[in-house]
């Protein structure tokens, strides 16, 4: 526990670099379109910039409790924040598409090992009675660093280069390690000899690696008519079910699956799963929807989103308090699954003519709903677990928000490939030269090029290749409205598990009934 000068340096220096952590999770986002065409890779590849970090996240989360431990909390913490701050400068200083994703990778393993220690380290820092006001400022830099991502990478997208999205780090991560090394008290590493679970971090990258790749490239190559794709599935399938038979056999296991026994943490950590799907899918389609559908800049983009981002802020630190105070965090949870499946709907309502104004509303209900949900689904979690239990059943509902991140990314482009052909077959059947409206439009093109100076051959190519433009932009259109549908429903169904765990059981015990909550 800390008090005074002291206190505040060290919540600051937190705070920052968990949001600097967070906010390289979707700075990316809105600079997509650009590094494709500065690094001349597709879309599909260009988006293995994104989730190459989340899958290091999600390897390396579950490990920080024991490295931190082994290494020492503060020597860990800073060693990670330089790793993640030369790897950022590595990242700006790539040269092609795949030196850029692996660079991503290792700043994604200083990244994530800052996110669980970073909440460890201000849980120490606040007295017991304070771990409400502690939960509530590391939920602000868990929404906060997401949402203001989009904003910043848009402003540096627009005024400089993609390089700066990672530049920018460099001054903040080396303020953040020397305010580290003055004020965080020195750790020592732990005595303890058991030895590091090596198969089962082999095991763990192995099978999340494989599967990530299965799940981005799937649709790409045609799924399992490419050989590589067939392999790897094989892969991901043996090494995560060896890996649950050897993380249960084990006693110093790298992931503890034993506290899966709870069904509350079960459930909560699948609802988790879904609430990082939703958090990390919405701010990779927004962009892209915003900028190659209603032809908005990567800065306006970013602005659009603020609003929400700012709502959250609000409300992030009193929820601990709400909490404490009594207030059970199903009903917590319950409002912000709705209010995410609100903001979904909204938005597979909108179309070509929206304005920006549109977005405002269905992005606020966005920001609370992230925000009523991070807090109370971490309390939920751990709420059966004994005093032990606890830091192990934090690591794996992280692990799952950030894995569920991860996947969310990759199926959510695969989810609107697959919709763009299936909604492009539809529509072409109604552009064909026997039908009256084609012939129509085209017509009303042609003439008016050769009004304006065209011959009739090149007016008819151009009318061709501009009917092609409002296709694309349709498909498009209606594939990116189905992404928001299907994370409105995926939303929509996590309140019927939420009422699972509200439901009172009844505990026969020496011949009487004893009520008691599952929460």
């Amino acid at each position: 526990m800390e008090t005074g000068f002291r206190k505040w340096v060290i919540v600051v220096t937190i705070i920052t670099s968990t949001i600097i952590e967070l906010i390289d999770t979707t700075i990316v986002n809105v600079s997509i379109n650009t590094m494709s065409g500065n690094l001349g890779a597709s879309l599909e590849d260009t988006a293995w910039v994104i989730t190459s970090y989340a899958i290091a996240n999600v390897i390396v989360i579950p490990m920080t409790s024991f490295l931190a431990e082994k290494i020492g909390r503060k020597q860990y913490y800073i060693g990670s924040i330089l790793l993640f701050t030369l790897a950022s400068a590595l990242c700006g200083f790539s040269t092609n598409l795949w030196e850029l994703v692996a660079f991503r990778f290792l700043q994604g393993i200083g990244g994530g090992a800052l996110l669980s220690t970073s909440q460890a380290i201000l849980f120490e820092t606040f007295a017991p009675k304070e771990r409400s006001t502690a939960a509530g400022i590391f939920s602000l830099g868990i929404i906060i660093g997401p949402s203001v991502g989009p904003v910043l990478g848009g402003y540096i997208i627009d005024n400089l280069s993609w390089q700066w999205i990672f530049y920018v780090n460099i001054p903040i991560g080396l303020m953040a390690a020397f305010l580290s090394y003055a004020y965080l008290r020195p750790s020592k590493a732990s005595t303890d000899k058991r030895s590091i679970d090596w198969l089962g971090i082999f095991l763990l990258t192995a099978g999340v690696g494989s599967l990530q790749v299965v799940l981005e490239r799937g649709e790409t190559d045609d799924w399992f008519s490419a050989s590589y794709i067939v392999v790897l599935s094989i892969l991901s399938v043996i090494s995560l079910a060896l890996l649950i038979w050897w993380e249960l056999k084990i006693e110093f296991p790298v992931i503890n699956l034993r506290v899966l026994k709870s069904t509350t943490l079960s459930i909560s950590a699948l609802m988790t799963f879904v609430l990082g799907f939703c958090l990390f899918s919405a701010i990779f389609v927004f962009p892209l929807y915003a900028q190659r559908i209603i032809g908005y800049t990567a800065f306006q983009t970013g602005m659009m989103m603020l609003p929400g981002t700012l709502m959250a802020a609000l409300v992030s630190p009193f929820l601990g308090k709400i909490l404490q105070s009594g207030v059970r965090p199903q009903y917590i949870i319950i409002t912000g699954f709705l209010f995410s499946a609100i903001f979904g709907f909204m938005m597979s309502g909108s179309n070509l003519e929206t304005g920006s104004a549109y977005f405002f509303i269905p992005l606020i209900f966005r920001g609370l709903g992230n925000a009523l949900l991070i807090v109370p689904l971490t309390a939920l979690a751990v709420s059966e677990l004994k005093p032990h239990e606890i830091p192990q059943g934090a690591a794996l509902n992280n692990m799952m928000r950030q894995m569920g991140g991860s996947f969310g990314i990759a199926l959510i482009n695969t989810y609107i490939a697959h919709r763009a052909a299936a909604n492009r077959t539809a529509l072409i059947t109604h552009v064909t030269p026997g039908d009256p409206i084609t012939q129509q439009r085209m017509q009303a093109i042609i003439n008016n090029l050769v009004a304006h100076g065209s011959n009739y051959y090149k007016a008819m190519q151009q009318a061709i290749a501009a009917l092609e433009n409002t296709v694309v932009r349709q498909t498009y259109l209606l594939s990116y409205m189905n992404a928001f549908l299907l994370l409105a429903i995926l939303n929509a169904t996590c309140i019927p598990l939420v009422l699972v765990t509200i439901k009172k059981r009844k505990v026969i015990k020496a011949g009487k009934v004893e009520v008691s909550d599952a929460h």
